[in-house]
């Protein structure tokens, strides 16, 4: 191969997986100024390498943290990707990991949610919370929740190695929570809700797909899970500061605008519908098309309906998956098609709005077609707004992160609209809640292509770092 011929190959190896429109890790990092070259510069100057050191904390946020999460990412329940279901071993493993990382100083609750605490110059005061979730959906990527956890971990002992942390005004507490996924038991954030309060004593009824209720499942992993104990998980509100939340963004609009944070403005309500549409098998080579009730057709057409509803100009999100036809032999018409479908937007009555059109259209459809439609309400979680004050700190400590990275910027910290759901809607029922958004290549998320810079995840715990310094 002569040397064009291979630069070509090269370069085509380069592109290998990149969406159009989507950014490079060299592009991505056009953000920041060669801080190497500014710690080179800085140094020469002498009365500086002080501040470098003591300023940026490379070692903790950046290096420390992506070897971290590259940790977590490999305590997985299978081998080849990863798994990590509530309350499975390698959940029980990551808690482990999670613990030493808190330098052994918390406990682990019956739930499975990691804690760990710091008091600060006044213990009875109340506490800011912080963190994410360490479970993951199957064949996951590693920043999704993990982020959240390592960089207000890193954040920490930065404060802890420099002798800061009893310049705290109020107790911090980082908690990992156990469930948000819902993968195991198909009901979302287990781990936030009872800390928040909200989770029933009936939800230790529920069972996964092998029969075993979530009791069984708590009882194995601690001893004597009664409804008292389960209630009593829940914190009381004025024993509480806020909560803050750092997770990767899920969505291409922080890489579009080439900013590495975003503040999120708040939370999307959402709604789960499982639908069965059932019809007549029959000899797919001798029933008549017009005679012939197939649920498939008619579930091909509710899927169009649902799109074309969330098209219009009113800011709904909303995807089907999870569809599945009850087996049935090669050349039959299909008897019976189930697929769910996950309806998002910031306006809750607008969501109902759309849900009661949906339903009704859903209905004439099938029954101009001459089959059954069931339609099943499984989850609903109303909008969450994040709060204003927070959201202003986190601005500034984001603001604050990019002037230590890339010199003397002056840019618009993004505000963005979350379609996804986080434990920060649960703890929005404990207290007011803040999220910090961090920028993902490609958008791409529940994925092993899931990917975060080392350099944003830097920027991330600089953030945080400037938040606890000036707020807390």
């Amino acid at each position: 191969m002569g040397e064009d011929g291979q630069k070509n190959a090269e370069n085509k190896e380069a592109m290998v997986g990149q969406k159009r429109g989507e950014r490079s890790d060299e592009d991505m990092h056009k953000f920041y100024s060669d801080v190497q070259g500014m710690e080179k510069k800085l140094k020469r100057r002498g009365e500086e390498i002080e501040v470098v050191g003591h300023d940026l904390y490379r070692e903790y946020l950046r290096d420390e943290a992506a070897s971290r999460l590259n940790e977590l990412g490999k305590v997985s329940d299978v081998n080849g990707y990863l798994e990590r279901t509530f309350l499975s071993p390698a959940s029980v493993r990551a808690a482990n990991v999670i613990s030493q990382w808190m330098e052994d100083a918390g406990w682990v609750d019956i739930m499975g949610n990691v804690h760990g605490r710091v008091d600060g110059m006044n213990a009875s005061a109340p506490a800011l919370l912080m963190g994410s979730h360490l479970d993951t959906v199957v064949d996951a990527g590693k920043f999704d929740g993990a982020l959240g956890i390592v960089s207000a971990i890193s954040a920490l002992k930065v404060l802890m190695v420099t002798e800061k942390l009893e310049n705290l005004r109020n107790p911090v507490e980082v908690i990992a929570f156990s469930d948000e996924e819902g993968v195991r038991f198909q009901s979302t954030f287990l781990g936030s809700a009872a800390i928040a309060g909200i989770l029933p004593a009936s939800t230790l009824n529920i069972s996964d797909k092998s029969g075993i209720t979530l009791q069984e499942v708590l009882n194995k992993n601690a001893v004597g899970v009664t409804e008292d104990k389960f209630i009593q998980l829940k914190y009381q509100p004025e024993s509480v500061l806020g909560y803050v939340e750092v997770h990767i963004e899920q969505g291409p609009v922080l890489e579009a605008a080439g900013i590495p944070l975003g503040v999120v403005k708040g939370i999307a309500g959402q709604t789960r519908l499982k639908v069965t549409v059932s019809g007549s098998q029959g000899h797919a080579g001798t029933v008549p098309m017009s005679m012939r009730r197939d649920p498939m057709a008619a579930a091909a057409e509710l899927i169009v309906l649902l799109e074309s509803l969330c098209k219009q100009p009113q800011n709904f999100l909303s995807y089907d998956d999870d569809c599945s036809t009850v087996e049935s032999l090669f050349g039959s018409l299909v008897c019976t098609v189930t697929f769910t479908v996950d309806l998002r937007a910031m306006d809750d009555a607008g969501r109902e709005a759309v849900l009661y059109e949906l339903s009704a259209r859903m209905y004439n459809i099938c029954d101009k077609r001459s089959v059954s439609c069931v339609i099943e309400r499984k989850h609903d979680a109303n909008a969450v707004k994040c709060n204003s004050e927070l959201s202003l700190q986190l601005q500034s400590a984001a603001l604050t992160a990019f002037r230590k990275m890339a010199g003397n910027v002056d840019v618009d910290v993004p505000k963005l609209m979350s379609g996804a759901g986080h434990d920060a809607m649960a703890m929005a029922h404990l207290t007011k809640m803040g999220m910090l958004f961090v920028r993902c290549r490609g958008g791409i998320s529940h994925s092993p292509a899931e990917h975060v810079l080392d350099d944003d995840v830097w920027a991330a715990g600089l953030a945080i770092l400037a938040f606890l310094e000036n707020h807390v």
